[in-house]
């Protein structure tokens, strides 16, 4: 089962994420461009994925996260994970 690729807000947070990156930065215009390519990838995800079963996570948050990775040439996800906090 596709899970949503919705944000948990202030749950483990703090410090909201837009206030950590810039107005200006070129991650914004990058994250614009993305999300618009993978709405329109929406309905190939939806026909990948099962409707029943435990929820998976969003294949969106996983392109992204990966793209993040990429970008900033971190070597593995353990890595990202922990770049993530700085």
């Amino acid at each position: 089962m596709r899970g949503a690729d919705e944000t948990s807000g202030s749950l483990f947070s703090y410090v909201d994420l837009e206030d950590r990156i810039p107005a200006h930065h070129p991650l914004r215009k990058i994250r614009q461009v993305v999300n618009d390519a993978l709405a329109s990838l929406d309905a190939e995800f939806e026909r990948l994925y099962i409707d029943f079963g435990r929820p998976s996570i969003a294949p969106e948050r996983l392109i992204k996260a990966s793209l993040i990775q990429i970008l900033y040439s971190v070597r593995s996800e353990r890595q990202l994970m922990e770049q993530m906090q700085y």
